[in-house]
């Protein structure tokens, strides 16, 4: 959009094109206080803090975080700079994921082994049926 005191400053659009995401998306996280672009009237300008949030948002979104532990993680981050609590706390939240993508792994390999059995005594049952 514009460089302000030299800082480089992003309209919504400009973001929602970006990361190939909506302009509702961006409010969203907004009205949740991930990102908090200042206003200018009714016009939104990003800075160049919204614009690693907005990417560390979807990052988080696709490695199954939610929005209330990304925003946790943020506060934490603003409250201890040195971030030691902040990768303490990133460990845990990891640790969490990776238990519960592991169960459901397990879950999955159980229900498709239960399908393959089901397939099969349709298989057979269907050769019965026209042998007979």
């Amino acid at each position: 959009m514009s460089t302000e005191n030299t800082e480089q400053t992003f309209s919504i659009s400009e973001l929602a094109k970006e990361f190939d995401i909506t302009t509702r998306s961006i409010r969203f996280y907004e009205d949740q206080g991930l990102v908090t672009p200042r206003r200018q009237g009714q016009t939104r300008i990003y800075s160049k803090r919204d614009k690693v949030r907005l990417k560390l948002i979807l990052r988080g979104k696709r490695l199954g975080f939610t929005l209330a532990e990304t925003g946790r993680l943020f506060e934490l981050y603003d409250a201890d700079k040195s971030s030691a609590t902040q990768l303490k706390i990133m460990l845990e939240l990891i640790s969490d994921k990776k238990a519960h993508l592991e169960q459901q792994m397990d879950d999955i390999k159980v229900v498709l082994m239960e399908l393959v059995t089901a397939e099969r005594r349709c298989r057979d049952t269907l050769k019965n049926l026209d042998d007979a």
